[in-house]
């Protein structure tokens, strides 16, 4: 008993760890200032792929990518690009609560394409906490034509698609035993070489300090990445993953203190729906095993 409760506490540290780095990356990116979503998501993605290739030459694994995951592989790579491109827009353009909370909406995704892809069953309080999410969205996106942080809002709601897609494929590649380094070599390598000739295009040269914050945002990253995979290892998703949402509780502290951002009564009801259904579907989970 006395390891299985320090394996949960070290995971639920971890996952605070998680949300915490996570929250670090997106205040450098919205402090690297004006430069192209383009340009922020290359370098954030540059310094992961130097950690995986820093952690596959450690442990010395074979960069080789297992039978059966090549096209899920490139699916990770493509949803995971779109969802950090769409995070780092949203993050950009919006309060930095409402952009997490919005890319926090992957889980829920992640539960519908579990159903789709791997065709995993859903119970009725699943499909009740992921409409619940999806009208907690509605109060953060108000989706209102006088609404000027409509398209920004949709855009970080389609991050989160991304974001939830990608995990579900992840999940695909580790049950085929898929190592997780591999996984993070190949989506950061796939997302730089996308996003580099955009990215020489519409260069935009960079100071000292715009520089810094964008390899602290790939550190964060890189340290978010390992934390969150590490929690997983020690305990099940369904009993550490509504941790995640600490994140929202950062970021509503960070914005606050470094950009003066004050979310709107309707993104506090929209954080607590969605919350509130996360941690339904967390104690529903709970009890059913």
């Amino acid at each position: 008993m006395r390891s299985g409760m320090s394996r949960k506490k070290a995971a639920v540290l971890l996952m605070l760890l998680s949300a915490l780095s996570f929250t670090g990356m997106n205040a450098c990116v919205r402090m690297a200032g004006d430069l192209p979503t383009v340009q922020k998501a290359f370098f954030r993605n540059f310094v992961a792929a130097i950690f995986a290739v820093i952690m596959l030459v450690r442990s010395r694994t074979p960069i080789r990518i297992q039978r059966g995951c090549k096209i899920p592989m490139l699916m990770r790579a493509v949803c995971g690009t779109v969802g950090v491109l769409c995070n780092f827009y949203a993050v950009d353009k919006l309060d930095l609560a409402d952009a997490s909370m919005l890319n926090k909406l992957s889980p829920f995704f992640a539960v519908i394409f579990s159903m789709i892809i791997l065709k995993e069953k859903t119970s009725p309080a699943q499909i009740a906490a992921i409409i619940m999410a999806f009208v907690g969205s509605l109060f953060v996106i108000r989706p209102t034509f006088s609404n000027m942080e409509l398209v920004p809002s949709l855009i970080g709601f389609t991050g989160g698609v991304g974001a939830g897609a990608a995990y579900t494929f992840v999940r695909y590649m580790k049950q085929k035993g898929e190592k997780s380094a591999v996984i993070v070599l190949f989506f950061s390598m796939f997302s730089c070489l996308v996003t580099l000739p955009f990215m020489i295009a519409g260069f935009v040269p960079m100071d000292g300090v715009q520089f810094l914050m964008l390899m602290l945002a790939g550190l964060f990253a890189a340290g978010g990445q390992f934390a969150i995979t590490g929690a997983y290892a020690f305990a099940p998703a369904k009993e550490v993953s509504v941790y995640d949402y600490s994140q929202v509780i950062f970021s509503t502290i960070t914005g606050y203190f470094l950009f003066e951002q004050i979310p709107s009564v309707y993104s506090f009801i929209g954080y607590f729906i969605i919350i509130s259904a996360a941690v339904w579907n967390f104690v529903r989970n709970g009890r059913e095993t």
